[in-house]
């Protein structure tokens, strides 16, 4: 089946009253960093907290009797299922959802909550898809794909239309990309509409199945590491999205973990919003790989923001450390009275917070009679922490900072 923008539109009305038109709104502090007027498009805010509701319902709608008479199943870590649960619930269906073992609590809990049945399977997301396919084959139920199906691709698009609604004169859209459901069905919309329009995706450079698979022109499989952006982490991309991604995204960029843990930061506390890895990606790509665009409209979307409390918690502390908020100082110092003491008072008198202090004496490589020292810092930026390392090298102290 190809897809046009016809079925994107169609797509809209079908998801009258079941989604939301979420907000687009202009984020002055990411403008005033990148010298573009930015606007975030918030489908954090969607329902099931991420954009994925709007493909998985899509697919759903157009199901035959006999075929929401059986059901439907389908894989993920997260965001897909929550969106595979609701609209089968909506519709009075059965719906299963195969997620790996280790898939956060918060959204195996949310998943259930929703009215879906859940599978624990499998170490990886890899090894649930499998066994989904496998639950498939003995229940006929139909196989609702995150990303590599037309219907749910249209689904997706249909984001476009409200930012055009909202921004007609949008210049710049920067989407995250895993599977590539969302840019191409938002870049299909965009690019029929509006062909000047420049779409930037953006991966973890953890997880670049579709960077590399863009600059080469060809599919390819990437292994690659664990990324925060769990929900754009996909080692095969779609053959689909893929189609329609070299046709028209103009470009797709990576960012770092580091990036990607910054980014998080900078929306909860300059936005007041939760932004899950994969949906600060566009944000940390502004900031970090798109200095070329200048005084451009730009959307970022920010795709979701169901991130487990615990992995927030990390994320945060990976953010602080990142922007010189938290260091992490090392050093040797001699075993007697007042020594602890005399360094701690340098650091005081440059301003930073002490907020743990480690004192040990046995390890192995410090001589006798010395003692090794790690402080966790809080900081006001990197620049104090250069400061603090002065001061303290000046004072013939040796200094690791992480």
């Amino acid at each position: 089946m190809d897809i046009s923008l016809e079925n994107i539109i169609n797509a809209r009305e079908t998801l009258k009253g079941v989604t939301y038109k979420t907000t687009l709104v202009n984020n002055p502090l990411l403008s005033d960093m990148s010298n573009n007027q930015v606007y975030v498009k918030m489908e954090n805010l969607q329902r099931t907290g991420s954009f994925k509701l709007r493909g998985a319902y899509n697919k759903i709608a157009h199901l035959t009797e006999a075929e929401k008479h059986l059901g439907v199943i389908a894989s993920s870590a997260g965001n897909h299922a929550q969106g595979v649960a609701v609209a089968a619930t909506i519709y009075g269906i059965k719906s299963t959802i195969v997620m790996p073992k280790h898939a956060p609590l918060s959204k195996v809990t949310a998943t259930r909550r929703y009215g879906a049945e859940v599978i624990l399977h499998g170490e990886v997301y890899d090894e649930a898809y499998e066994e989904a396919l496998r639950i498939q084959k003995e229940t006929k139920a139909t196989f609702i794909h995150p990303f590599n199906d037309p219907l749910v691709i249209a689904g997706q698009g249909t984001i476009a239309l409200e930012i055009l609604e909202d921004l007609p004169n949008v210049e710049v859209v920067v989407a995250p990309i895993g599977g590539g459901g969302l840019i191409s069905g938002i870049a299909l919309g965009l690019k029929t509409l509006k062909p000047d329009v420049k779409i930037i995706g953006v991966q973890s450079k953890n997880m670049p199945s579709m960077a590399v698979s863009f600059s080469q022109r060809q599919m390819v499989t990437v292994n690659g590491t664990p990324t925060i952006a769990d929900g754009i982490a996909v080692k095969t991309p779609g053959n689909l999205p893929f189609e329609l991604i070299k046709k028209y995204v103009d470009d797709i960029v990576t960012v770092d973990e580091d990036e990607i843990a910054s980014a998080m930061l900078f929306f909860l506390e300059s936005a007041k919003v939760v932004a899950e890895g994969a949906g600060a990606s566009p944000a940390a790509a502004i900031i970090h790989r798109l200095a070329h665009y200048k005084n451009r409209k730009m959307v970022a979307i920010l795709s979701g923001g169901n991130v487990d409390v615990n992995i927030l918690a990390r994320t945060i502390d990976k953010g602080l450390v990142k922007n010189g908020r938290k260091c992490f100082l090392t050093t040797v110092i001699s075993d007697r009275p007042g020594a602890l003491a005399q360094l701690l008072q340098f650091i005081a008198r440059l301003g930073a917070n002490v907020l743990a202090v480690s004192h040990r004496r046995e390890t192995l490589d410090i001589p006798i009679s010395y003692a090794k020292v790690e402080l966790e810092l809080e900081t006001t930026d990197a620049a104090q922490v250069q400061t603090i390392k002065k001061l303290l090298e000046e004072n013939y102290y040796r200094i690791e900072i992480q």
